[in-house]
């Protein structure tokens, strides 16, 4: 590695601030490679957000003065394109975007290099069917909808050329950005903390099966509890959301809502569960190999990111379909096979932060180093 930090004239750019998750993650991890670099973003909502980001230098668009959108960030979808292009990004060497939609429109300044680390191509344009599908649109909003997504995806497209280096989060979705950009993509995992946890001894693995995850329709928690009631195995759900009231009536007796908990609870609970069940299509899946450095196997549905973060019966088992009987079919394989916790920290490790951090420095060198010969650093 070149350099331990990013470049002393760096600009840092994010979607929004209003929700504290995987991507603010990734931007935090960016953020202590330059600390003193400014953030822009459309809103910020700083009690939704870590104490730590009230002492970054943020700047927000016009949208953060929105008093509709800052109660709903979805309602402003429209509005988002141009506020981010119409962003006045400082003159500065390096432009590091973080971007699951908008972010990556950013116009960089002349003779600088902007770099765009992708959480995903803006879904709800690119599978818009899908999207619908797991947000479960009424009819009259997908028919309302979908002229405005075809311009979407032209303008997402047509964006592209401000960017000379793209990251993409997974190799799903390297996949999605060549298919619908046409552009080539370094796969960098997203940062885990992966030291904060501390497997159990396996006499103090208790009989439970765990799922951590807001309590939204497209984690499918319905699967997992359909499953368990027909297994009749205890599964513990630990997380709020608007579909808690809708689960719980599906619940039989084994099954248990924990609620929203601490997070050195929540460790304590990996670490001691038999497995933790995941049965939705992320395009990483940060809690998969968080649940596998407190060394338990987890139990995944095969698509998005659990290609790359979940080895099939070594650190976890797949479930070949999104269905009920897929995941009893699952369930009941696991029970035949045995995993060995220092092998299950051995391969979370391998999605460490400082891990993310030195290839992340490795690709903005390589992208400034381009730009200095006088080339282009399109990947």
């Amino acid at each position: 590695m070149q350099d331990a930090s990013l470049p002393q004239r760096t600009v840092l750019v994010h979607d929004y601030l209003n929700q504290y998750g995987g991507a603010e993650r990734v931007l935090e991890a960016m953020h202590e490679l330059a600390p003193h670099s400014p953030v822009y973003t459309s809103l910020y909502k700083p009690e939704t957000m870590p104490d730590a980001f009230r002492k970054w230098d943020i700047h927000t668009t016009w949208i953060d003065r929105l008093r509709i959108a800052r109660r709903n960030h979805q309602i402003a979808l429209p509005a988002y394109p141009i506020a981010f292009q119409r962003l006045k990004i400082p003159d500065c060497e390096l432009v590091l975007s973080s971007s699951s939609a908008w972010a990556k429109m950013v116009r960089p300044p002349d003779g600088s290099v902007h770099v765009s680390y992708i959480h995903s191509p803006m879904r709800f344009a690119w599978t818009f069917d899908q999207y619908c599908e797991r947000e479960r649109l009424p009819g009259a909003a997908r028919f309302g909808l979908r002229p405005f997504m075809g311009l979407l995806r032209w303008r997402d497209r047509a964006t592209t050329d401000r960017v000379d280096r793209f990251i993409a989060n997974s190799t799903v979705v390297r996949d999605r950005i060549q298919r619908f950009w046409n552009r080539d993509a370094d796969v960098i995992f997203p940062p885990v903390e992966t030291d904060k946890f501390d497997p159990a001894p396996p006499s103090e693995v208790e009989d439970y099966f765990l799922m951590v995850s807001r309590l939204v329709p497209y984690k499918r928690f319905d699967i997992a509890i359909e499953a368990f009631n027909q297994l009749g195995l205890p599964l513990w759900i630990v997380g709020e959301g608007r579909d808690r009231q809708r689960l719980e009536a599906l619940a039989g007796p084994s099954v248990r809502f924990l609620g929203r908990l601490p997070d050195d609870e929540v460790r304590h609970l990996w670490a001691r569960s038999r497995a933790t069940v995941f049965m939705s299509e992320d395009d990483f899946g940060i809690a998969q190999v968080e649940a596998q450095a407190a060394g338990r196997p987890v139990i995944a549905y095969a698509a998005g990111g659990v290609f790359d973060t979940v080895l099939p019966d070594e650190t976890g088992v797949w479930v070949d379909e999104q269905s009920t009987a897929s995941l009893v079919d699952a369930v009941r394989r696991f029970d035949t096979l045995s995993f060995d916790t220092d092998r299950l920290v051995e391969h979370a490790q391998r999605f460490s932060r400082k891990r993310f951090q030195r290839e992340l420095i490795e690709v903005v060198n390589e992208a400034l180093e381009a730009r200095r010969a006088g080339e282009r650093s399109w990947n």
